[in-house]
């Protein structure tokens, strides 16, 4: 059976690179055309395509041009890449959330009474350098089947699947699952520290408000899944549209959005 190839141009609709953005690979040895059709033209191998995936899997975990050659000769190193990727993003987010309450603090007090620019530049003096303020935040969610809240949450809230830890006996005794821009941790039922799960006190014990890009979408979505719905979709006086379900054990979510608010009669 003769192996299939490609051309450049069938490749780049495939990957949704650029024929340019593949020659300048080609150029830097990331991939080059190991075949070649009778008429002279280069042509991808299967074996090409499979590393040209990985040139794009290390590109969009931020791996710059001149380091690929050497990861790419060592895939085992994959890993530690996306855990290095995840490092400097969680870096970037706590250093975010410095600037923010520095920002906020400075607003509050321009709000309180006049300031001028130089003691507003004074307030916002050494934005970005690290000091004790809160690095990052985790909600802690306290549940009775730990395994089945995380599975739960990933396969019917949508949510992205994070670690869960065993003891000796094989029991998850942590997980956590990421949301958006934070994380949750999903901690076992403990009376010795007065921590229950919303099932063993048949009451909510945590509401967690979560922003989605459309809330009737996922609203679809997770009832579909089995989500047990409490409020539709609904628009709010405060200015957010939202729907309320509940998780595996009885906690109250809110999966909201912005309202626009603009004035129609205002649009030309």
């Amino acid at each position: 059976m003769t192996e299939r190839r490609w051309r450049i141009g069938q490749v780049a609709v495939a990957t949704g690179l650029s024929v340019r953005t593949l020659r300048y690979y080609e150029t830097q040895g990331l991939v080059v055309p190991s075949g070649r059709l009778a008429g002279g033209h280069r042509v991808y191998s299967l074996e090409d395509v499979e590393r040209l995936y990985r040139v794009c899997v290390l590109r969009r975990l931020g791996r710059p041009v001149a380091e690929i050659p050497s990861l790419l000769a060592q895939p085992e190193d994959l890993m530690a890449t996306v855990d290095q990727h995840l490092a400097d993003l969680d870096a970037r987010l706590a250093a975010m959330g410095r600037e923010r309450d520095r920002v906020m603090s400075a607003r509050r007090t321009v709000a309180e009474e006049p300031v001028s620019d130089l003691e507003i530049m004074a307030l916002l003096d050494g934005i970005g350098d690290a000091d004790s303020a809160a690095l990052q935040r985790i909600t802690l969610l306290v549940y009775d089947d730990l395994e089945a809240a995380h599975d739960f949450l990933v396969t019917v809230f949508g949510f992205s699947p994070g670690e869960l830890t065993r003891d000796e006996a094989g029991r998850v005794v942590h997980g956590e699952v990421h949301v958006g821009d934070g994380v949750v941790w999903l901690h076992r039922a403990a009376p010795e520290h007065r921590l229950a799960s919303p099932r063993t006190l048949g009451a909510s014990t945590h509401c967690m408000a979560v922003m989605v890009d459309d809330v009737d979408r996922h609203y679809v979505r997770t009832r579909a899944a089995g989500a047990i719905i409490t409020a539709g979709p609904r628009d709010e006086p405060y200015g957010y549209r939202e729907y309320d379900a509940l998780d595996s054990e009885g906690g109250t979510w809110s999966f909201m959005a912005p309202l626009d608010t603009t004035d129609e009669g205002d649009t030309p």
